[in-house]
């Protein structure tokens, strides 16, 4: 049977997808934690940039470059890995490409210049790609739409517990000797260190088992199909094409890139103190990741076809304010930075546990993950885009300038673009919780 045919009720193990398992919870520990490996790797670079900078002699362009080449390979990589998880079991695949594929990380500590460094960034990303779509796929087969937002949060607040370790560890070692190359192969290790405990404890419950139901005949015949029939079949969905679109033009992923550089280029700070802004939004986007999570599923059981739109559209129209107020405000006291960039990582980590249950009411169980790979494909690309322009307009005026484009007008227009999903997000969980309950079930 492929990894990707739904499991009936009889055919699971009793204890796989069950509610009351609280080994469910163990497993998405172990997901955040093999996650965090894209974290920690993606810190490296904007933590470690000016001293990797100065090595190589690259522009503040050269890091808008490096993001972008590592999010649109990744755009492209993940419904690849997708792919190849309806051939081979999810758990083989992320080991591979999220734990083992730390050699070439470990690899990127061994460059010589710069066109060396972009090359095996490119090369991490290819891995790291299957990482979004799958575990997401995971969770969702984990846990059932009640409690999904409190999970997707747990999961992207484990994942981000690495940047808030990383940041200063990074930070201090650009006071040693080539010390960026040692983030580099810390990183390597971790990635490794996630893939074998992976391989050792993580326990694939099956896709769909947290619904136990049937799926509809031509969403499961699409299924069966090639990757071609299954995006088809998912740009007819509404609410997930809104969604894919709002991801490719949010402007939340740049002060991420570009703060440390920020705040040594633009506020003058030294590279390990500027790097201290990472602790704040480690804390930050973990504690706000979980309860992102909880408000969202809170607002959904109090309104079930808008709630957790209202939530992300709120977060969205609250970041834009504390952005400007952090990047368009020369601040004297270090300080008020530390508390600006948390209101900032804590208004942005609500998104993962929203939107990831949002698409988990509007997909069929086995349609799921390549419907992660696009949604994390179009924000890959939109993380490309806006960081590729901050660092060019970075270079030609200032990052000042760069973030009240891209950090405050574009996410204004973001958060306004939610008003046109409350209907179709409707809609379209109103007909997948009619086929999921369908009487006739398809073998």
């Amino acid at each position: 049977m492929s990894n990707e045919t739904a499991v009936s009720s009889s055919a699971r193990p009793a204890d796989a997808g069950s509610q009351a398992d609280p080994r469910r919870w163990r497993q998405l520990a172990l997901l955040g934690g093999l996650l965090s490996v894209d974290n920690s790797e993606a810190s490296v670079i904007p933590v470690m940039f000016p001293a990797i900078r100065k090595a190589l002699d690259v522009k503040l362009a050269g890091l808008g470059a490096l993001t972008a080449v590592s999010k649109l390979v990744g755009a492209f990589a993940g419904p690849m890995w997708v792919s190849v998880a309806r051939r081979r079991p999810r758990k083989q695949v992320l080991v591979l490409c999220c734990g083992m594929w730390g050699v070439f990380t470990i690899a990127a500590g061994l460059v010589q210049n710069y066109i060396q460094l972009i090359a095996l960034v490119a090369v991490i990303s290819f891995g790291l790609a299957g990482g979004g779509p799958l575990t997401n796929g995971l969770i969702a087969d984990l846990f059932d739409d009640r409690t999904r937002g409190r999970a997707a949060g747990g999961l992207y607040g484990i994942a981000f517990i690495g940047v808030g370790i990383a940041g200063p560890v990074f930070g201090a070692l650009s006071h040693a000797h080539n010390g960026w190359r040692y983030g580099f192969f810390i990183s390597g290790l971790i990635q490794i260190t996630f893939g074998l405990a992976t391989l050792l404890f993580l326990r694939d419950p099956g896709v769909g088992a947290a619904e136990g139901t049937a799926t509809a005949r031509e969403t499961t015949v699409a299924a069966r199909q090639g990757e071609r029939a299954r995006v088809k079949v998912l740009l007819g969905n509404r609410t997930l094409r809104l969604m894919c679109f709002q991801r490719l033009v949010t402007g939340q992923f740049v002060l991420l890139t570009f703060g440390t550089t920020f705040m040594v280029d633009d506020r003058g700070y030294s590279n390990a103190k500027a790097s201290l802004i990472t602790v704040p939004v480690g804390v930050a986007y973990v504690i706000g990741t979980f309860l992102g999570g909880v408000l969202g599923d809170r607002a959904h059981r109090r309104r079930p076809r808008s709630g957790r739109i209202m939530v992300l559209q709120t977060a969205m129209f609250v970041y834009a304010p504390i952005a400007y107020v952090l990047t368009q405000i020369h601040w004297k006291q270090f300080g008020i930075y530390l508390l600006l960039f948390a209101l900032m990582a804590a208004t942005q980590s609500v998104v993962p546990g929203v939107n990831r249950p949002i698409v988990m009411s509007v997909v069929a169980p086995e349609m799921r993950s390549t419907a992660f790979g696009m949604l994390l494909s179009a924000e890959a690309i939109g993380w490309a885009l806006t960081n590729l322009l901050t660092g060019i307009v970075g270079d030609a005026y200032s990052l000042q300038t760069a973030f009240l484009w891209f950090s405050v007008i574009l996410m204004l227009a973001n958060g306004a673009l939610f008003f046109g999903l409350y209907r179709p997000y409707a809609q379209d969980a109103a007909a997948l919780e009619a086929t999921l309950h369908a009487p006739e079930a398809i073998q």
